[in-house]
């Protein structure tokens, strides 16, 4: 049987430390964004997560610990390309697109010292990593969300006869007037859904119909619970007054309703047929 040469490990440590280097200042300003964005706090927890599902993969995996001695020069074109894009975006200070830039490095390198049979295997741990980046394209969203969360929310409690008036994003309540803003868009129960639908698609047995439908469920999930919330907030409000709501309730609520599309996830799975951890992940 073909053993690993350890000799073999100097120019994957090399790499690293290059890449590690090279990279610095956009996990500076990942980190930045993960501290005070409300809306990729998650992120935090990505990259730790990724380099586990990596770890694991090679562990699992024997004949993927010795391809990592054969190298691919394709792999080069990939790793020359996402370089001078990381460079260029980085001098323009555009982060995020050196964000992007930075983990196809990731693929050019492993393509490179590994060869494009490891590439796909650890094609998700790496991909995943996307889940991290900051998207400007958010604050675009919130508001046309809120919007969309007021009307619903509206439609809801008056179906369930309380009494209240909405415009736009303003609600009228007998006895409070109230602004959905953006921070009741759901987008940040809405990312995080994703990267947690998308961890536990990978993670269980099951088709790859049943994976992409659990991952798309994340909007429809994170919509209908931000709605819920935003119901209750008002029953909350023309109930005991509209500092109550938005001085503890609102507070508190988003995590709690949170949790409970989460806790669906369960009969999800089950419903679209996934079964147990996969093998290769335990």
């Amino acid at each position: 049987m073909q053993r690993f040469d350890l000799r073999e490990l100097w120019l994957p440590v090399a790499a690293m430390i290059g890449y590690a280097l090279i990279t610095w200042p956009v996990w500076q300003w990942l980190w930045f964004e993960w501290m005070s964005n409300e809306y990729y706090s998650h992120g935090l927890l990505i990259a730790p997560v990724a380099l586990f599902l990596a770890i694991q993969r090679v562990r699992n995996d024997p004949q993927l610990r010795l391809r990592f001695a054969n190298r691919e020069g394709a792999g080069l074109l990939l790793l020359g390309a996402t370089l001078a894009l990381y460079l260029y975006a980085l001098q323009q200070r555009a982060y995020y697109l050196a964000a992007f830039a930075m983990i196809g490095m990731l693929a050019g390198a492993v393509w490179t010292l590994a060869g494009a049979a490891a590439l796909r295997r650890l094609a998700f741990p790496i991909g995943y990593l996307a889940l991290m980046v900051p998207l400007p394209i958010l604050d675009r969203i919130t508001l046309p969300l809120a919007l969309f969360t007021g009307y619903c929310s509206g439609a809801l409690v008056q179906f369930l006869g309380l009494d209240v008036t909405i415009t736009g994003n303003a609600v009228t309540l007998p006895n409070a007037e109230l602004v959905i803003g953006a921070q009741c868009s759901g987008v940040n129960s809405l990312i995080s859904l994703v990267a947690l639908l998308t961890l536990v698609a990978y993670l269980l047995e099951g088709s790859v119909g049943a994976r992409i439908l659990l991952t798309a469920l994340a909007l429809p999930l994170a919509l209908l619970g931000n709605i819920l919330r935003v119901a209750a907030l008002l029953f909350v409000a023309r109930a005991w007054g509209a500092e109550a709501g938005f001085t503890f309730y609102h507070d508190y609520s988003g995590v709690l309703f949170f949790l409970a599309m989460v806790a669906l996830t369960l009969p999800l799975t089950r419903a679209l047929r996934f079964g147990s951890l996969r093998p290769e992940v335990i």
